[in-house]
C-alpha cells in the first residue's frame, strides 16, 4: 500500500490514516480528530473497537458459520465490517452506502479491499440508498452513520426503520450503532422506535454505559424472527470488555415510557461530551 498522505480534506471535514503502533499492519481512520474506524490489513477478522466487535457477533450469528450473506452497510468509513464479512463469510454480496466520496477514495487507495471481496460502495445518503433497495433483498442491514459525532436525525425514526424492515428478507437481522450517555433518553427512544417494525429487539451494551454511568456505544439488534440470544450472550461475555444482552422484561424496563420517534420530531443523537472518543 502507498504511504498515507497525512490529513486530507473530505466532505465531512478532515480525514487522516494513522498506523496503529500496537498492531502491525493496522490503521486507524481519524475523522475530524475522532477515531472513526480501525482496520487490520493482515487480519481483517480482527475487530478492535468494542462496539464493532458486538456488531461482528450479530453477523456471526445471522446464519450458519461461513455461509455467505447479503449485507447492506449504511455508513462505510474504512470498510471494517465489509472486510470482516468478506473474510469470515466468503462469497457474501455486500453493498455500502457512504455519502463521503473523497473519504471512500482515500480508503480505497491506501487501505485496499481484498481482490476476492464482493463489496460495492455507492456514494449516497444512507436513507435514500435504503429506499432504493429491492424489497426483501438483504439478510442483514447494519447502520453506523455519523455526521460529525452524531447520528443524523432522519436515520433515527420509525419511517426509517420501516424501510429497513422492507429491505430485509424474512428472518433477516438489523444491527445499529446507538451512541448515547446518561440518562440514555436517545437509546430508550431508539428501542421503542425499533419495536414499531420488529417483533424481536435486544440491546448489546457494556454495563457501565447501560447503567448511565458513561457515554458509549450500544448496539441495537432487531428481527421479525427470534434472535439468537444465548449465542450473543456467550460471545459478548467473552469479549475483552464484556457486555450484556438486554431483552424481554429487562428491555421493557429499560424503555420505560419512551415513545417511538417519527420524522416530524426527530433529532440527531446526543453530542458526545468533551474527551470522549478522543475528541
Amino acid at each position: 500500500m502507498r504511504t498515507p498522505p497525512g490529513p486530507v480534506p473530505v466532505d465531512g471535514g478532515t480525514a487522516e490514516l494513522l498506523a496503529d503502533a500496537d498492531r502491525d499492519g493496522s490503521w486507524v481512520l481519524m475523522l475530524n480528530g475522532t477515531p472513526q474506524s480501525h482496520v487490520d490489513l493482515t487480519d481483517p477478522a480482527h475487530l478492535e473497537f468494542e462496539y464493532v466487535r458486538r456488531i461482528g457477533h450479530v453477523l456471526d450469528t445471522a446464519a450458519a458459520p461461513g455461509a455467505p450473506l447479503d449485507v447492506v452497510h449504511l455508513g462505510g468509513g474504512a470498510l471494517t465490517l465489509p472486510r470482516y464479512v468478506a473474510a469470515t463469510r466468503p462469497g457474501s454480496r455486500q453493498r455500502v452506502a457512504e455519502i463521503d466520496q473523497p473519504l471512500t477514495d482515500l480508503v480505497r487507495e491506501h487501505l485496499p479491499l481484498p481482490r476476492s471481496a464482493r463489496v460495492r460502495v455507492r456514494a449516497a445518503d444512507a436513507r435514500e440508498a435504503l429506499a432504493a433497495l429491492r424489497p426483501g433483498s438483504a439478510d442483514v442491514v447494519v447502520t453506523d452513520v455519523f455526521a460529525g459525532a452524531r447520528t443524523p436525525a432522519h436515520l433515527t425514526t420509525a419511517e426509517f426503520v420501516a424501510l429497513v424492515a422492507r429491505a430485509l428478507r424474512p428472518g433477516g437481522v438489523y444491527a445499529a450503532n446507538v451512541a448515547d450517555g446518561p440518562p440514555l433518553r436517545f437509546a430508550r427512544g431508539q428501542v421503542a422506535t425499533l419495536r414499531t417494525a420488529f417483533r424481536h429487539v435486544c440491546l448489546l451494551a457494556e454495563p457501565g454505559t447501560l447503567r448511565g454511568r458513561r457515554f458509549g456505544n450500544l448496539v441495537a439488534v432487531a428481527s421479525d424472527a427470534e434472535l439468537p440470544l444465548a449465542e450473543l450472550s456467550r460471545a459478548c461475555a467473552r469479549d475483552p470488555m464484556p457486555s450484556r444482552v438486554v431483552d424481554g422484561h429487562d428491555l421493557d424496563r429499560f424503555v420505560g415510557s419512551a415513545r417511538p420517534v417519527h420524522d416530524a420530531e426527530a433529532e440527531p443523537s446526543p453530542e458526545p461530551p468533551e474527551g470522549v472518543f478522543g475528541r
